[in-house]
């Protein structure tokens, strides 16, 4: 039997999921960001994303080591505030990683409207797990 797949190497490895974006908090929190350029505040932020003090601070930490956001801290009418902002490279690498994920539904839209109802192997029924 003859395979379908495309000849060319790794047509579906994506490599531009970029693994620090590619998790649900840090997508939560960078469009967010990207949304609000002049930043949030940490707590608005929090609530945006429904994210614990904790869960936001662990995943701040890790977009702030990729260089893509910035906590900037200081103080409003005489209390501590946190404000997080995108970078200009945060907001390369998430607009590079939407473009990712655009082709990704291009490619499985295509690939569904190619396939006849059923199941597309003959002979392989669907297994029960």
């Amino acid at each position: 039997m003859k395979s379908k797949v495309s000849s060319s190497e790794g047509r579906f490895a994506y490599e531009g999921l970029d693994r620090v974006i590619h998790e649900r908090a840090r997508l939560s929190i960078l469009t967010s960001l990207v949304t609000n350029p002049k930043g949030l505040t940490f707590n608005d932020l929090k609530q945006l994303c429904a994210l614990t003090d904790g869960n936001l601070s662990r995943h701040l930490n890790v977009l702030e080591k990729g260089k893509m956001v910035e906590i900037l801290k200081g103080h409003e009418r005489n209390r501590p505030q946190t404000v997080c902002r995108i970078t200009p490279p945060g907001r390369k690498r998430y607009l590079e990683y939407l473009s990712t994920l655009e082709q990704v539904i291009r490619d499985a839209a295509k690939e569904t409207k190619s396939e006849p109802a059923g199941n597309p192997i003959r002979g392989l029924t669907p297994s029960r797990a």
